[in-house]
């Protein structure tokens, strides 16, 4: 107990990380927005120094410390090798993100993170930063946001589960991993399995069987093979299907990050969820749920099967 003392009182937060464009900072508002109304307190805090036009609020901002295009001007450096650096920066001024986060005491935090993949698979700066946030007494869970157009590319998903169980290995946090934009997912094209097959990573090898009718792929069997067996060995990676525009899929998230995170409901957020779920559904979360979404997707590719025997 004193050790947690010196390092300041219990805090819970999340750390939002993923590619460029997988819509960390949208989720930080509408995750934000979700908590709000049960009753948590929140903060969203930009680590982002490339993000200009944040898109909502933001209690405390990396562009007081350090800005992208400030050390591009004045190092010379490209986007990638600028942003490194910033990460590296706020890594050696650890004492400035401490002292604000100080005056966000008692909110539950969400870490709008870079979108450069490398600092999330082998780059030590941000890791070191939440190893640090670790040791301030901060409980954080990393949600890992990826895409669901990448589902429709059998080979880039194979490159996803990759990129995911490195990310998982190198963080060393509490992980989820969440498929983002499936309000969106019927508009990128066919599935070539049912959507559950892709959040649970269910057998891989029909993946690599269907790889290997692209003749592109067709050389690369082999070595797709050995990447599948890898992320079958470890049996880390799963994902969880978001639509920030429906509540049953933002409280599922947020179920999967406080287990993660070992973050415990009191009483009166458990009833303000409750009361949330049983709520006739309002202008804020207008589109079908993902469920919905799913068994609509499967639904039309049975009538297209139809359709095509009927034709033969």
């Amino acid at each position: 107990m004193a050790e947690g003392s010196r390092a300041g009182p219990l805090a819970f937060g999340q750390v939002v990380i993923g590619p460029p464009g997988s819509g960390k900072s949208t989720y930080c508002q509408a995750m934000g927005a979700f908590l709000a109304r049960l009753g948590r307190r929140v903060a969203v805090v930009n680590l982002d120094p490339a993000n200009e036009a944040l898109p909502g609020p933001c209690a405390l901002d990396i562009g007081e410390l350090v800005t992208l295009p400030d050390v591009m001007a004045s190092l010379g450096l490209g986007p990638n090798g600028g942003l490194l650096y910033c990460m590296e920066y706020l890594e050696a001024n650890a004492d400035w993100l401490r002292e604000r986060l100080r005056a966000l005491q008692g909110h539950y935090l969400l870490f709008d993170c870079p979108g450069q993949v490398e600092l999330y698979t082998h780059h030590q700066a941000l890791k070191n930063v939440f190893a640090q946030l670790a040791k301030w007494n901060f409980r954080l869970a990393a949600v890992h946001l990826v895409d669901s157009h990448y589902c429709t590319d059998p080979g880039k998903f194979i490159s996803v589960l990759c990129t995911s169980l490195s990310t998982m290995l190198h963080v060393e946090l509490p992980h989820v991993n969440v498929l983002s934009k499936m309000d969106l997912i019927e508009h990128y094209g066919k599935l070539a399995f049912n959507l559950d097959y892709y959040t649970e990573v269910l057998d891989l090898s029909y993946l690599v069987d269907h790889l290997a009718s692209d003749p592109f792929f067709r050389n690369f069997r082999r070595l797709n093979e050995k990447l599948v067996e890898v992320i079958e060995d470890y049996s880390l990676v799963s994902f969880v299907p978001l639509n920030v525009q429906d509540k049953q899929s933002m409280r599922q998230v947020l179920q999967a990050v406080d287990k993660a995170s070992g973050y415990s409901f009191g009483d009166r957020e458990q009833r303000s969820l409750e009361a949330l779920m049983s709520a006739a559904v309002g202008a804020d979360f207008h589109f079908s749920s993902t469920l919905a979404v799913q068994e609509k997707y499967v639904q039309s590719q049975d009538k297209a099967v139809e359709e095509e025997v009927m034709d033969l």
